[in-house]
């Protein structure tokens, strides 16, 4: 028995030993990357080691691309493609478990369906749609495919069907009606599910790089992420590797610092919803 347990505790151990190396691993690149944005340019790739540290790089960085743009367009697309998408998904979602319609079932299976196609794959589709819509280097461009998320509707449809019926009823008898009980009773009651769904799209949509690169020719269109990837490739930048950090550190550090601030929410909202990750 007790040579069990001692197997179980050093086999727990070995486990916590293989997981602490890989977040080491993991935080190897975050640390050099922070490391080198605030060292002066020629001490950044240098063998030597000091202590300087500068914010030079910031500046030059925020000076030499339109980087006030780039963080505008990134909080407009984002903030538009989750308002409308929190609109559109609760509509479906309630229709999904509460109302019944010829071929609901079916339906739904279609939306089941869709989230196991890659976006990838309609990245040609869409563009063609937008094309003929005239609304290529536009960010209702960049927005449109996103304004309906079927892994929303799926996620909030089962928060919705686990909420009793007796509140529908009650409701009816106080002459609510299905919106103003949909708004006063499934919304409230599913607030963890749209924290997390939040968190979710948020964090895709900053980070989306392939579709809004493809759709926008523009600074006054692009997001962070494409702006990012041309300063680096510019020849002002060139192998200057302190600048680029400085410019990565930009883009990544409004989501690192909403998931600290915010960490103990995150974690509590995915753990009320259900989801697992």
């Amino acid at each position: 028995m007790l040579s069990a347990r001692l197997r179980r505790q050093s086999a727990q151990a070995l486990w916590h030993a293989v997981m602490l190396a890989l977040g080491m691993a993991w935080l190897v690149p975050f640390v050099w990357v922070v490391w080198t944005a605030f060292r002066p340019k020629g001490a950044a790739l240098g063998s030597g080691w000091t202590w300087e540290w500068t914010l030079d790089n910031f500046t030059a960085v925020w000076h030499t691309a339109p980087f006030a743009q780039y963080y505008l367009n990134t909080l407009l697309i984002t903030g538009g493609v989750l308002t409308v998408q929190l609109v559109s998904l609760t509509l479906a979602a309630y229709a999904f478990a509460r109302v019944r319609f010829f071929g609901r079932d079916t339906l739904f299976m279609l939306f089941l369906v869709q989230i196991m196609v890659p976006p990838d794959v309609l990245i040609f589709s869409n563009y063609r749609v937008l094309q003929e819509l005239g609304l290529l280097d536009t960010k209702l461009g960049i927005m449109l495919p996103y304004f309906a998320s079927a892994f929303g509707i799926f996620l909030l449809r089962q928060s919705f069907k686990q909420l009793p019926r007796e509140l529908d009823e009650a409701a009816r008898v106080e002459g609510c009606s299905r919106l103003r009980a949909l708004w006063q009773i499934y919304v409230p009651l599913s607030r963890p599910v749209y924290v997390s769904f939040a968190i979710v799209s948020v964090s895709y949509h900053w980070n989306n790089f392939l579709w809004p690169l493809i759709v926008t020719n523009s600074a006054d269109n692009r997001p962070l992420t494409v702006g990012l990837a041309l300063f680096a490739k510019s020849t002002e930048s060139g192998g200057q590797w302190a600048e680029v950090s400085a410019a990565t550190l930009l883009v990544a550090a409004p989501m690192m610092l909403g998931f600290l601030l915010f960490q103990r929410q995150f974690v509590s909202s995915f753990m009320h919803s259900g989801i697992k990750g």
